[in-house]
């Protein structure tokens, strides 16, 4: 955290119980005034637990936790009255209009410009005239996404922000939380997409399995990651050209093309195919799965076990 700055979401030694099950061990985590956050994690790996509790919507079992500096326990309802919150589940089963769902909402807090409510539904090509009962889970999504921003909160708590929005409209939702942060705004926002975090975060925390396993600048967890290329060359590839490089992972060369993950920098494997006339070069980005297998998923010392045993007993 610098200088110039506060945490507006302070974790410390978190943990909540289910009964028998342990669903968040110990997380201690700090969110910074002004900074779009990013939690990371698969389903089942304890963010909507956790946003539960910072919000009070469930009582932690152990730990801390604050948010503007307030005890959530004790100050739930002062802290939710400054956090504009999209739960990741919305049940939307009201028959009103959405224009008339959303004023209720905005006069159960002191009001809103029509005005305001209207350039979002444009933003988002969301029609208010229609009953929200009857709307797509995309456009409920919609409804959900205005009524989180429209007070112009002090925090933003965001629980999969983009389920169901097609990707040109992800993009718009994406420049919204832009000019949140650039109007001072605090965003916390869960997904398991990394790519829409990446675009807009400026640190993100992995979670996998109730536990934080590393909190870390968007470029740092970039570089991490670990991309599939195909490379297609003119003439035959010679395999030592390629098997010398250190953070080439599942090497298969066959003929003119070599296909391989790297981990980290492709700058070796660039300069290796340089050496041919290249006559294409194709990467793909992991998903979020995919990156936590290849950098998170071992047992350490804290004996935790691989993604998926621990994952698929986590509460979400």
């Amino acid at each position: 955290m610098s200088a110039s700055t506060r945490p507006v979401i302070t974790t410390a030694n978190l943990t909540k119980r289910y009964g028998r099950h342990q669903a968040l061990f110990g997380l201690d985590m700090e969110v910074d005034e002004g900074e779009v956050f990013g939690f990371l994690g698969p389903n089942g790996s304890g963010k909507t637990t956790t946003i539960r509790i910072l919000l009070d919507l469930i009582r932690r079992s152990g730990g801390e936790s604050r948010v503007f500096g307030l005890d959530t326990r004790a100050d739930g309802m002062a802290i939710r009255r400054r956090v504009g919150y999209l739960p990741g589940e919305l049940a939307m089963v009201s028959r009103r209009p959405a224009r008339e769902l959303l004023t209720h909402l905005a006069n159960l807090r002191g009001g809103v410009p029509q005005h305001r409510i209207s350039a979002l539904a444009e933003r988002l090509d969301l029609d208010l005239s229609r009953p929200v009962r009857g709307l797509s889970k995309g456009n409920k999504q919609k409804v959900g996404l205005i009524q989180a921003f429209m007070h112009d909160p002090d925090l933003l708590i965001l629980d999969e922000p983009t389920s169901g929005l097609d990707p040109l409209l992800q993009q718009e939702f994406l420049a919204m939380v832009r000019r949140a942060r650039a109007d001072g705004r605090t965003v916390f926002m869960s997904s398991h997409v990394l790519s829409e975090v990446q675009d807009v975060a400026d640190r993100a925390a992995v979670i996998r399995g109730g536990r934080i396993v590393a909190v870390e600048d968007i470029d740092a967890l970039r570089d991490r990651m670990v991309r599939e290329f195909r490379v297609r060359v003119a003439g035959r590839v010679r395999a030592e050209d390629f098997t010398a490089i250190d953070n080439l992972r599942e090497l298969h060369i066959e003929g003119d093309s070599v296909r391989c993950t790297v981990d980290g920098s492709p700058d070796a494997l660039v300069k290796a195919a340089a050496r041919y006339t290249v006559l294409s070069l194709d990467s793909t980005e992991p998903d979020l799965e995919e990156l936590f297998f290849h950098h998170y998923n071992r047992n350490g010392a804290d004996g935790t076990v691989g993604i998926e045993g621990a994952d698929r007993h986590a509460a979400a």
